[in-house]
């Protein structure tokens, strides 16, 4: 179990004076029913949901990033609508969002649900992550976005890597930040590992496969039934890039391509839901992968969310608080 540092324990403290609660984590592939779940728990447990999704902290982008706002009801939520898209977001900032988010609702004695698909964004919060307060080097990245994967791979071998960063080559995005990171390193850049705060339970679902594929591809279909590129339009009326927009990926670099000519629609209809697809297995490869690194998951066996629900309190009435 991992406990918080001295040093963020006075911030979490802070208000009542007791020790936190768990951190309760609910996580998942796209589609798979994480946050009608959460709010179901939250309600429960008199508690507020803590998004812990990438996309969903930029204004505007709703139907694509699957929000779905009504479905909180009178739930609070956290960490949605918090930057104007041409904003970038990354580890750092989230670190800091969260713990903001957690600590406010901690101090008013309401019970934290964080709620999401992020894998490296959930697991910076169980994980000590040296290398995330690297500074970004907005040169190095101008330069770097030209190049394919492949070239940035063979840029990596002018490095010395350290044996604790693990570079994660499924994207240029992030192969763009293992090279920053990499460079600030030879530069002199120490990080600094501080432990997360958080004494985390993690629970996750699961379905199975068919159940999944479905899931998405109905999901797809009504997400472009309602709107999806009308609100792409929208974003580009607003300033946004084709660039800006294939950077987000999915939904959006998919609909840029179609906005753009380069697929006509039944074709950007597979191709998107295709990569949706490979999105949801990668996520629960990176999930398996948290396993490995020591993130003790509880995988839910139940399968109606009532059922998950009286999972998800069983467990936790079992755990102990730490104090």
């Amino acid at each position: 179990m991992i406990g918080p540092s001295a040093r963020k324990r006075d911030i979490i403290k802070e208000g009542n004076g007791t020790p936190p609660p768990f951190l309760t984590i609910i996580l998942g592939p796209t589609a798979s029913g994480k946050t009608s779940l959460g709010v179901s728990l939250a309600e429960k447990l008199s508690g507020e949901i803590i998004s812990i999704d990438s996309r969903q902290v930029y204004r505007g982008m709703d139907i694509g990033t699957g929000k779905d706002l009504h479905a909180y009801r009178d739930i609070r939520h956290h960490l949605i609508d918090i930057r104007h898209p041409q904003q970038r977001y990354d580890i750092a900032q989230f670190q800091n969002d969260f713990h903001e988010a957690y600590s406010d609702i901690v101090s008013r004695g309401k019970t934290p649900v964080a709620v999401g698909g992020t894998g490296m964004y959930i697991l910076s919060l169980l994980i000590p992550q040296p290398y995330i307060q690297t500074p970004v080097n907005q040169a190095l990245r101008d330069q770097l976005s030209t190049c394919d994967k492949q070239a940035l791979i063979r840029r990596l071998q002018d490095y010395v890597v350290p044996n604790d960063f693990h570079i994660d080559q499924s994207s240029q995005k992030r192969l763009i930040r293992a090279i920053e990171i990499l460079e600030a390193l030879k530069q002199g850049f120490l990080p600094v590992e501080e432990r997360p705060a958080y004494m985390p339970r993690v629970f996750g679902l699961n379905p199975e496969l068919d159940v999944r594929r479905a899931r998405i591809s109905d999901r797809l279909r009504k997400r472009l039934d309602t709107g999806l590129i009308g609100e792409v339009e929208k974003l580009l009326q607003g300033g946004l890039s084709h660039a800006d927009l294939q950077y987000y990926g999915l939904e959006y670099k998919y609909a840029s391509l179609y906005l753009l000519g380069e697929l006509d629609k039944p074709a950007f209809h597979k191709k998107l839901e295709t990569e949706i697809h490979r999105y949801a297995k990668r996520q629960m490869t990176f999930f398996r992968k948290m396993e490995k690194e020591g993130v003790a998951i509880h995988w839910l066996r139940t399968k109606t969310e009532a059922a998950q629900v009286c999972e998800i309190l069983e467990s936790l009435e079992r755990t102990p608080i730490l104090q």
